[in-house]
C-alpha cells in the first residue's frame, strides 16, 4: 500500500471493526516511523476499547491517547489535553479511532479546522457488509452521509473490512468485493485496502489487491 498521510481517521458503523484496524495500522506505521500515536476519541462509548491493547501498543513504541477512565465503569465523556498533540505536533504520525456513526463523529469538531487546514490527512470509511445496517450500498451510503454531516468532513477512501468474526472464511472476503467495488463506484472514492484476519491471508494473496492482514486484538474479536 502507498504511504499513509500524517493523520489517518477511521470511522464507520458501530461494529465495523475500525478499532481493530486502528490498532493494527498504528503498529504497522510504527515499523516505518519513529513517532506514532493512536487516539481513541469516542466520547459516546465510555469504554474506549483501544485501551484494551495499550500494553502491546506501548511495548511497540506507540503512544496511546485516550480517556483516563478508559476500561473503567466511570462514564465521563472527556478526553485528555494530550489529544491536542495530534494537531500541534506535526512530527507525529497519528491514527484516530473516531466514534461509531454520526454521534461519535461529533467529537471531531474540536480538531476539524486544524486537520483540514494542514491538509495531510485521510478519512477512511470502514465498512462490513455483514453488519445489519450496512448490508448493501444504499444503506451504507446513508450511514456514510450521516457521519460526514456530523464531522463536517468528507471521507477520502473506503476500507473493506467485511467479516463474520472468527467464523470468516476466505470466500466471505472474496464475495464482499463486489459490494466494495459497487460502493466505490457509487461514492467515487477509491478502495484503500481490504483487511482480513492473518490466518486468511495465504488463501487470499494474489486474488485481492491491497490486502491488509489483521491480528485480532483481545476483547475486539
Amino acid at each position: 500500500m502507498e504511504d499513509f498521510k500524517r493523520i489517518v481517521l477511521l470511522s464507520g458503523h458501530y461494529g465495523s471493526g475500525k478499532t481493530n484496524i486502528a490498532v493494527n495500522l498504528a503498529m504497522k506505521l510504527r515499523e516505518e516511523h519513529e513517532r506514532v500515536a493512536i487516539a481513541d476519541v469516542d466520547i459516546v462509548n465510555p469504554y474506549f476499547r483501544t485501551s484494551d491493547s495499550r500494553g502491546e501498543l506501548e511495548h511497540a513504541g506507540v503512544r496511546v491517547i485516550c480517556s483516563a477512565y478508559a476500561g473503567s465503569n466511570v462514564d465521563v465523556p472527556a478526553l485528555p489535553q494530550d489529544v491536542y498533540a495530534i494537531t500541534d505536533d506535526r512530527s507525529l504520525r497519528a491514527v484516530i479511532d473516531v466514534g461509531g456513526d454520526d454521534r461519535g463523529a461529533l467529537a471531531l469538531g474540536r480538531w476539524r479546522d486544524a486537520i483540514v487546514d494542514e491538509d495531510d490527512y485521510e478519512m477512511l470509511l470502514v465498512v462490513n457488509r455483514f453488519r445489519p445496517l450496512t448490508r448493501d450500498v444504499p444503506s451504507t451510503l446513508e450511514v456514510m452521509r450521516e457521519i460526514e454531516f456530523a464531522a463536517n468532513m468528507r471521507f477520502t477512501a473506503i476500507v473493506n473490512n467485511s467479516n463474520l468474526g472468527v467464523e470468516t472464511t476466505p470466500e466471505d472476503v472474496l464475495h464482499s468485493m463486489d459490494y466494495a467495488r459497487a460502493l466505490c463506484e457509487a461514492t467515487g472514492l477509491p478502495l484503500r485496502f481490504t483487511s482480513a484476519e492473518e490466518r486468511l491471508i495465504p488463501a487470499l494473496e494474489g486474488r485481492i489487491e491491497n490486502l491488509f492482514p489483521l491480528k485480532l486484538q483481545p476483547k475486539i474479536q
